[in-house]
């Protein structure tokens, strides 16, 4: 009994450990981005973000200037009994009771900082990343040498509008047709129901790539690339196959008694559809639709192609991915243009979160 028990708790310490350390591995990422979203420019390329926890660092005590102290930077110098070289104060050298001097600047004018480690914390926050994404303002930086940059703002409210307009109704439109045709093939007879099916089935295994090219001549023809209606009709037919394997798996598991009783009293396929099977739907249809918001939301082949580089139809990927190509080392803009790209799928998920597990395991059902 007792090596049963102590083999239990073996087995949940594993368990739980590894589970533990996988949310860890992709928390802490995450959490380092968020805390550097909001800490300002000067410090993000100085430090890092982990400097907001308690920290022991070097903080300058005392200046000396080399000049006044008779200090022959092309030889070794003494001070405060100490020996070095400029190479070596430049790295910084430890004095007896724990301090450390540093040369700073050029031999010829530079200065030297006597420091001293301390115990510190860097909770120096801003919300100025976030208003320059957000409303596309000109900034004006104070560089530690004085001197004042002015860096224009990127303005993000359009591509939020733009990505809306593209998920919502290439979620709604997938989920309505999709509905109807897995209520057809799940209680409606006709020929061919289980080929067509296979079909719809088999188009789960092809990738979205080999599409691209056909349907971007096809689009070319009829003039929709750079539209949204291109794009939606791109995610409606892409996002189909699986819209409609996870509805069917839901529906074919639905009582027949109650879809009989609606037959008898009169109701055709319509209103069974309408009345019963969208009501009794919705943990499948709220699963699907989370799958295809996210898929459409953080997209960026598809946007690519289909809308091309047209800044009236660019959408939060784009915009974000032009972000990183123009200002690849400001880190306080991406990282806040990454967090903001983030608020809509995470308000969404956490909408729909309680249907999220019955969705998968709908889908999971042999038909």
């Amino acid at each position: 009994m007792a090596g049963t028990r102590r083999q239990k708790w073996l087995s949940l310490l594993l368990v739980n450990g590894t589970l533990l350390l996988m949310v860890l591995l992709w928390t802490v990422p995450t959490a380092g981005l968020f805390v550097s979203s909001w800490r300002p420019r000067l410090d993000i390329q100085s430090t890092g973000w982990w400097t907001i926890f308690p920290h022991r660092e070097w903080q300058t005590v005392e200046t000396l200037d080399p000049r006044e102290m008779g200090l022959d930077a092309t030889g070794p110098m003494q001070i405060r009994g100490i020996e070095a070289t400029f190479e070596e104060l430049r790295a910084g050298v430890a004095t007896p009771d724990g301090a450390q001097l540093r040369w700073l600047g050029n031999r010829r004018l530079g200065r030297i900082e006597v420091q001293e480690r301390v115990w510190t914390v860097n909770w120096d926050f801003t919300t100025e990343n976030y208003g320059q994404v957000l409303q596309g303002k000109d900034f004006e930086y104070v560089n530690p040498d004085g001197s004042v940059e002015v860096i224009p703002g990127d303005n993000f409210w359009g591509a939020i509008l733009n990505s809306i307009a593209v998920a919502v109704p290439a979620t709604v439109i997938p989920i309505l047709i999709a509905a109807f045709a897995a209520y057809g093939f799940a209680w409606m007879d006709f020929t061919g129901r289980r080929f067509f099916f296979i079909i719809v089935v088999a188009l789960l295994v092809v990738p979205l790539q080999i599409a691209l090219v056909p349907i971007l001549r096809d689009y070319a023809r009829i003039n929709l690339n750079g539209t949204f209606l291109a794009i939606w009709l791109a995610h409606t037919g892409f996002g189909l196959p699986l819209a409609v394997y996870l509805l069917f798996n839901y529906i074919r598991t639905m009582p027949r008694e109650i879809l009989e009783s609606a037959f008898i009293d009169g109701a055709s396929h319509f209103t069974v559809f309408l009345r019963l099977i969208l009501p009794l739907s919705t943990p499948a249809l709220a699963s699907f639709a989370i799958f295809q918001f996210l898929w459409v939301w953080n997209d960026y082949l598809v946007a690519l192609i289909f809308l091309g580089g047209n800044k009236e139809t660019e959408v939060l990927t784009m915009r974000l991915a032009n972000l990183v190509g123009s200002r690849g080392n400001d880190w306080h803009l991406l990282t806040a243009g990454a967090f903001v790209t983030m608020i809509m799928p995470l308000v969404v998920f956490f909408s729909l979160q309680r249907y999220f597990v019955r969705g998968m395991m709908a889908g999971s059902v042999k038909g």
